[in-house]
C-alpha cells in the first residue's frame, strides 16, 4: 500500500500500530454495542473496523479466518471476533473479544425476556408482538434468499436443498442427521463430480497489498502461539471440555436427570456441536423440540424470542437464551420463576458460547490445513445447501403460526393451514414488511419497528 509524499512521489504507507490490550478492548466493547443485523452486518461492522479503519488484519487473512469459521458449528461473527482477538493478544485476546461480543447483547436479552414473562398478556405488550411476528417471517424469508443465492449455485445444490427441506418437514428427520448426510453426500460428491461440490473460494484481488498489524507480525515471527506444538490439541481438549461440560454433569447429578435443568444444559450443549449455518438453520431444530418435545413454550411465544433476538446487539443465536429462560421460568419448582429464568438463561449462554471458545483455540493453529483441503470445503458447500431446505421449513413454520390461526396434522405429521382461520391482520402486516424490506431496501430494526407500531395500532382499530 503506498501513498504520494510532497512533490508527487509515492513512498510506503505507515506502518499500523500494534494496538494495546486496552485499546482492543475498547474496540470489541464498541462492536459489542454496535453489533446488529444479523451476522452479516456484524461481519461488515467488523470489517470497517479491524480492516479499513484501524488495518490491524489484512483483507486476504481476514477472509481466510471468516472462512475457517464457517466451517464451524456456532455464530461465524463471534467466533470471528475470538479469533481475531487471539492472533493480536492470545487466550486473553480471544476471551475479551469474544465475551464482549456476546455481553452486551445477553443482558439485553435477559431483560427483555423478564419482561416479557412478566407482562406479555397485556393488551400494549400482546399488541406490539403481535407486529413483531409479522416483521419476523418477512426477515426469515429474506434470509432464505439471501443464503440460496450463496448456496445454490447448480442444479445438486438445488437437489440437496430439496431433498432437506422434505427431510425435516415431512419425513422429520434430526436436523443433525440432515447435516451429516449433507456433509458425506459433498464429501463423498467432491471425488466423482468436483465442478458440481467444489467449494467457493473467496477472490483475492489486491488484498495481498493490503497488510495489517497481524499480518506484519507474522513477517517478523512474533506470532509463535499461532504455531501448533505437540500436545496443544491434548492441551485446549483437557482444559475447554470440562470447562464446557463439566457444569452440565454436575447439574445433572444435583437435579437429576429428568430436571429441566439436565435438559437444558443436554439439549443445548448438542446445539452448540450441529449448528452449521447460523442460528436460522437450527431454529426449525430448536422450535420443533421446545415447543413438542419439551414443552417449553408455544409456538407463538418461539416467534416472539426470535422477534426480541432480532432487536438486540450480539449474534442471532441468543434466542437460544430466551427459549432457556422460558423453560426455567415456567418449570421453577420451588424457586422463584425469575431466578430459575435467569439461572435458565446462564446455563444456555454457557453451553452456547463456551464451545465457541473451545472450537477457535483448538482449531485456529491448522487454519491453513483446513482451508486448503478441498474435500472439506466441498462437505461445507453441501452442508450449506441444506441449511438453505432447513430455512425454508423454518420460514414455513413461522407462516402457519403467523398468519393462520390454526393448523391440522395430516399424514406423516405434516401440517397444513385451516383457511378459514386466517388472520387478515397478520397477512397484511408480513406482507407491508417484505415490501419494505424487498422493494424499499429498509433495514431489519426499522421494519420490525415500524411492524410494532403498526401492529399496535391495528389493536387499537
Amino acid at each position: 500500500m503506498t501513498v504520494l509524499a510532497k512533490g508527487g512521489a509515492a513512498r510506503p504507507a505507515e506502518a499500523p500500530a500494534m494496538p494495546s490490550f486496552r485499546e482492543a478492548t475498547r474496540l470489541w466493547a464498541r462492536i459489542g454495542l454496535l453489533s446488529f443485523g444479523g451476522p452479516a452486518g456484524q461481519i461488515a461492522l467488523m470489517h470497517k473496523e479491524l480492516v479499513e479503519d484501524r488495518r490491524w488484519i489484512g483483507e486476504e487473512r481476514f477472509l481466510h479466518a471468516l472462512n475457517y469459521c464457517m466451517l464451524l458449528p456456532g455464530p461465524e461473527a463471534q467466533q470471528l471476533a475470538v479469533y481475531i482477538g487471539w492472533l493480536l493478544h492470545r487466550t486473553a485476546g480471544g476471551l475479551v473479544a469474544g465475551i464482549l461480543f456476546v455481553l452486551p447483547g445477553a443482558l439485553v436479552m435477559l431483560g427483555l425476556s423478564s419482561f416479557y414473562m412478566l407482562y406479555n398478556d397485556a393488551p400494549v405488550v400482546e399488541a406490539l408482538f403481535f407486529g413483531v411476528k409479522a416483521a419476523v417471517l418477512a426477515v426469515v424469508v429474506e434470509a432464505v434468499i439471501r443464503i440460496g443465492k450463496r448456496a445454490l449455485k447448480n442444479r445438486a445444490m438445488v437437489a440437496i436443498a430439496v431433498a432437506a427441506f422434505l427431510a425435516i418437514y415431512v419425513v422429520k428427520l434430526p436436523f443433525p442427521l440432515i447435516v451429516l448426510a449433507a456433509g458425506l453426500i459433498g464429501w463423498i460428491g467432491n471425488r466423482f463430480a468436483p465442478r458440481l461440490f467444489s467449494g467457493s473460494a473467496h477472490g483475492k484481488g489486491s488484498a495481498a497489498d493490503n497488510k495489517g498489524v497481524v499480518d506484519l507480525m507474522f513477517e517478523r515471527g512474533e506470532l509463535g502461539h499461532t504455531v501448533p506444538s505437540r500436545w496443544h490439541a491434548i492441551r485446549t481438549v483437557a482444559i475447554w471440555l470440562p470447562l464446557w461440560l463439566g457444569p452440565v454433569a454436575l447439574i445433572a447429578l444435583l437435579a437429576g436427570s429428568g430436571s429441566v435443568w439436565a435438559q437444558i444444559g443436554g439439549f443445548f450443549s448438542l446445539m452448540a456441536v450441529v449448528t452449521f449455518g447460523g442460528a436460522y438453520a437450527v431454529l426449525a431444530y430448536v422450535a420443533q423440540a421446545a415447543v413438542t418435545s419439551f414443552g417449553w413454550l408455544s409456538p407463538g411465544q418461539m416467534v416472539d424470542g426470535l422477534g426480541l433476538a432480532e432487536t438486540t446487539p450480539g449474534p442471532l443465536i441468543l434466542v437460544l437464551q430466551f427459549v432457556g429462560f422460558a423453560a426455567a421460568y415456567r418449570h421453577a419448582g420451588a424457586i422463584s420463576p425469575l431466578l430459575a429464568g435467569s439461572l435458565g438463561s446462564a446455563l444456555t449462554l454457557w453451553v452456547t458460547f463456551v464451545p465457541c471458545f473451545f472450537w477457535i483455540f483448538l482449531g485456529a493453529p491448522y487454519i491453513e490445513q483446513l482451508r486448503q483441503n478441498k474435500a472439506l470445503a466441498a462437505a461445507l458447500g453441501a452442508i450449506t445447501a441444506a441449511v438453505v431446505g432447513v430455512i425454508m421449513n423454518l420460514a414455513l413454520w413461522f407462516a402457519l403460526h403467523v398468519v393462520f390461526g390454526k393448523v391440522a396434522s395430516v399424514g406423516w405429521g405434516v401440517e397444513v393451514p385451516v383457511l378459514p382461520s386466517l388472520d387478515w391482520r397478520a397477512a397484511l402486516l408480513s406482507a407491508a414488511a417484505m415490501v419494505a424490506m424487498f422493494r424499499l431496501k429498509l433495514g431489519m430494526l426499522p421494519t420490525l419497528a415500524g411492524a410494532a407500531l403498526a401492529g399496535l395500532a391495528l389493536q387499537a382499530l
